[in-house]
């Protein structure tokens, strides 16, 4: 039977011939019809969640083209120029910054709608823009607008793209206006350069207060010009021994306003009546028996106290006071007050009500441990309720009547959102005391109706402590605050509406190589459905 129409048989070589040309063509045709691009990603899809999403339409592309269009002042000119540091380097696009022209990524103040903090964006094929009423917001829309792209914009070197925004609006604002990380620098000391790192992965979130905890058993950080031995010779160790360090004045001053660059309000605390072994060692006369203590570097707490019936104690709290507040211009100085163990109720109470108008004298409004509250906080006072889950009745009752009678709560549960705690008994770095806390469990409870019996209205927002006992490099502070931090922000920022583990988890997985683009050493909860790498 013949297999075709030809009376002549095909010879192999003219089958090889023409099978040779047929894969030509099929390769021809792939060259003229490239693989689709990647989609990008929903616009829903970053953390915290956006109060509001409307996604349709077709994608804005960034390309060689596309410039970023400012309005004229300096602030949101500073804002794109911080855009275009992130863009320029992993694109490789010029990305010019200008007043000028249509399209592209526009930054735009308008009077009105949006608040402090909150901003718009919206994504079409002609261009992105972000609208906001402050340029705090602008500045939040920006880190909504590198989430949006795919986590390869964070790279140092050019990569391919494509550079895509989903099309749509994002119309967000905050829950809270206090949205905090605390950095405790006393039990071991961090370098200028480690907390700015720190403040560029706190802003990626949304977070907008920095609590820096400068003074505690093991160390004082932060030069006093009327009592330089706090620095010089408190300053001089840390837990477990080492060289620890302390801030100069100009150091801090660094600090304060890179932080206010990512629009990022600092909060120093000076911890006391206890938590101050290294000002007891520093000077003798601060103890009631004339006698300077040595310095300490273990892990003990509650056994320091200021001497509450001394005249000096008030000289030196005035002293530190005066001249921390000149250099912050913040609105917040935290007093500490948690864990004075050894100082007498009644001491207690007459220090705290010693103290709060020396910090209202120098203009700033105090904060305390919820310790506070069994005191008299100060009108305008903000209490840090750090109890747990199964902390006493009697102890929670007393931060919620507070609370009914004006106190402001900002809420640091450390069996939720302490940092410093392990995920679980296998995980190396962290403390345990509080129980172990994994990513789900960090995440998943609800500020506005955590502590029984205060109002709702009373909550000023969340904040995340890092407490650094077996802290001590910038991977150990990665690794722990990595990924519970993210959890934090969202509850901080985010409506409760949109709170729910499913979808969390899954928006937080999308973060993983977004963290490992920018060399963030984190840890990879088994909880959370991570991409392969």
């Amino acid at each position: 039977m013949r297999r075709n129409h030809s009376t002549t048989p095909r010879t192999p070589h003219i089958l090889g011939s023409l099978l040779l040309v047929a894969a030509a063509g099929v390769l021809t045709l792939g060259a003229a019809h490239p693989a689709p691009a990647a989609a990008p990603a929903p616009l829903d899809r970053v953390v915290p969640a956006p109060a509001s999403v409307r996604a349709g339409g077709a994608p804005y592309r960034i390309t060689r083209a596309t410039g970023v269009r400012v309005d004229g002042s300096a602030e949101v000119r500073r804002i794109g120029t911080y855009l275009t540091g992130i863009l320029r380097p992993s694109t490789g696009y010029p990305l010019p910054l200008t007043e000028q022209g249509t399209g592209g990524i526009r930054l735009h103040l308008v009077q009105g709608g949006f608040g402090a903090e909150g901003y718009r964006l919206q994504s079409g094929p002609g261009g992105v823009t972000i609208t906001a009423s402050a340029p705090a917001g602008l500045f939040h829309g920006v880190q909504t607008l590198r989430q949006l792209l795919p986590a390869a914009v964070e790279s140092k070197a050019v990569r391919s793209g494509p550079w895509q925004i989903a099309g749509g609006t994002i119309e967000d604002r905050p829950r809270y206006s206090y949205r905090g990380a605390m950095l405790d620098v006393s039990r071991h000391f961090f370098t200028v350069g480690q907390v700015k790192r720190y403040i560029d992965q706190l802003a990626l979130y949304k977070i907008n207060e920095l609590h820096l905890h400068l003074s505690d058993d093991q160390g004082w950080r932060i030069a006093v010009d009327s009592w330089p031995r706090l620095a010089t010779h408190g300053g001089s160790t840390q837990v477990g021994g080492g060289r620890g360090g302390h801030y100069s004045k100009a150091d801090y001053q660094e600090i304060v306003r890179y932080a206010a660059s990512r629009y990022l309000e600092v909060v120093p605390e000076i911890d006391m009546p206890g938590h101050t072994n290294a000002a007891l060692s520093s000077y003798a006369k601060l103890n009631c028996d004339g006698v300077a203590p040595p310095l300490y570097t273990g892990t003990q707490v509650g056994f320091s106290s200021l001497c509450v019936p001394k005249a000096v104690t008030y000289d030196f709290v005035d002293d530190v006071i005066r001249e921390l507040a000149a250099i912050t211009p913040g609105r917040y100085l935290h007093i500490g007050g948690d864990e004075a163990h050894s100082t007498p109720h009644a001491d207690y109470v007459t220090f705290m009500d010693r103290v709060q108008p020396v910090v209202a004298k120098y203009g700033k409004k105090a904060v305390g441990w919820h310790q506070l509250t069994g005191a008299h906080p100060a009108k305008g006072a903000l209490a840090q309720y750090w109890g747990l889950d199964g902390t006493a009745a009697a102890e929670k009752a007393q931060v919620a009547e507070a609370a009914r009678h004006g106190t402001g709560l900002i809420l640091s549960p450390a069996d939720r959102v302490y940092l410093d705690m392990k995920y679980t008994k296998d995980t190396k770095l962290g403390t345990k005391w509080a129980g172990m806390v994994e990513v789900k469990r960090s995440y998943d409870w609800n500020p506005g109706a955590y502590l029984p019996g205060a109002p709702a209205s009373a909550i000023r927002g969340v904040e995340a402590p890092l407490w650094t006992e077996t802290v001590k490099t910038s991977a150990d502070l990665e690794y722990l605050a990595f990924p519970r931090l993210a959890g934090a922000a969202e509850l901080g920022w985010s409506p409760a509406a949109t709170h729910g583990w499913s979808g969390y988890k899954v928006r937080l997985a999308a973060q993983g190589p977004r963290w490992d683009a920018l060399g963030i050493h984190y840890y990879r909860s088994p909880q959370v459905p991570w991409p392969k790498r």
